[in-house]
């Protein structure tokens, strides 16, 4: 199934049905009165978070959605009936937004709670409800109320614990298939990974966490080339980053380099990002002969000027994982002590610094 990530629909809430004039008639009954009942309300538009939903595109291609009209009143006493409310069921996560003013109209975080995006138009009033000791007759009654419409637009911004960042090829698609269960699309060549994959990690017996792989971001990523740019967004509710470096690149670039490039595009794109905790990830170091790792490692961390937590691991070969996947599971698991639920946690997090972990050569 095609990734999508944003739309823009129109939406429409039924406009209530109208009020009836009607006067009861029946034999040896010469003044029944009113009898006009009122009009139905129109039907409502909510959205809904749904597990089971992953991508926007069904929104893609349906860009018109109306709820139906509340009946008109009737004689007899008989009220319209009220519409259907519809109900548009969309991947937690998503952020409904007024597409003229750019207003947050809902946050869709919670599986299966009801959002109210548009709301139907009142039934008009027959005239029965007129009645009164002073006007016996009532000939007024009302229309119904018109529905909201709005035009909306819609961004998914993913739910997971941790992202990883990287360049092309650093080795995060290879790195989330080993530590969790998701099955992202794995090759010798840049640019592999078109768009976020999403894996739980199983750390111990109830004690789990959801990871991210986005694309590979490139040096002016924050002016458009590439395609990571495109989903940094889905990093925002994060707790946690993971700068995965190439500690290996097949065209001999200068890792330290490469994470500086990152780094400043990162801080290009959002401040909050890159305020954001952010542990380096040493990946691929099984191609780096075993007497030269240690050297690597020691100017990589002093040219780069990096006092965060480091890792050194090799996905493909899972050495270095556990501790690496551990250390992770409590960091996420503080934060989330730390920060109650409706709080968003992306401007106050503070990384918990645990020691570097070696890379394990047995």
């Amino acid at each position: 199934m095609k990734f999508v990530d944003e739309a823009t629909i129109d939406i429409a809430a039924g406009d209530g049905g109208a009020g009836c004039m009607s006067f009861r008639r029946e034999k040896f009954i010469p003044f029944g009165g009113p009898n006009g009942g009122d009009g139905g309300r129109g039907g409502n538009v909510f959205a809904v978070a749904d597990r089971n939903i992953n991508t926007l595109i069904d929104y893609r291609y349906a860009r018109r959605h109306e709820a139906r009209n509340g009946e008109a009143g009737r004689g007899s006493d008989q009220f319209g009936a009220a519409a259907e409310d519809i109900v548009l069921r969309m991947p937690v996560g998503t952020i409904v937004r007024d597409f003229e003013t750019d207003e947050v109209l809902a946050e869709l975080l919670d599986p299966d709670v009801k959002t109210l995006l548009a709301k139907g138009g009142d039934g008009g009033f027959g005239n029965m409800h007129f009645k009164s000791s002073t006007n016996r007759a009532p000939r007024q009654k009302t229309p119904g109320w018109p529905g909201e419409a709005k035009k909306i637009k819609l961004e998914l911004r993913v739910l997971a614990d941790v992202g990883l960042l990287g360049l092309p090829n650093a080795g995060k698609s290879t790195l989330i298939a080993s530590i969790s269960n998701a099955r992202p699309k794995i090759a010798d060549y840049p640019f592999t990974t078109l768009h976020p994959n999403l894996g739980v990690v199983r750390a111990g017996p109830e004690r789990s966490f959801v990871v991210a792989d986005l694309p590979g971001l490139i040096e002016g990523a924050a002016e458009g080339a590439g395609l990571g740019h495109l989903f940094l967004r889905h990093l925002q509710r994060t707790r946690l980053l993971l700068h995965v470096v190439d500690m290996a690149a097949f065209d001999g670039g200068d890792p330290v380099a490469q994470a500086k490039a990152i780094i400043q595009e990162l801080r290009k794109y959002d401040e909050s990002l890159y305020q954001k905790p952010r542990w380096i990830v040493l990946n691929k170091l099984d191609m780096v002969p075993a007497d030269e790792r240690a050297a690597l490692v020691k100017d990589f961390i002093k040219r780069l000027r990096w006092k965060g937590p480091v890792f050194q691991i090799s996905a493909l070969a899972r050495e270095g994982l556990d501790p690496m996947v551990q250390a992770i599971y409590e960091h996420v698991a503080a934060q989330k002590v730390q920060a109650p639920a409706e709080v968003d946690p992306r401007f106050d997090a503070k990384p918990v610094a645990p020691a570097p972990v070696g890379f394990d050569d047995d």
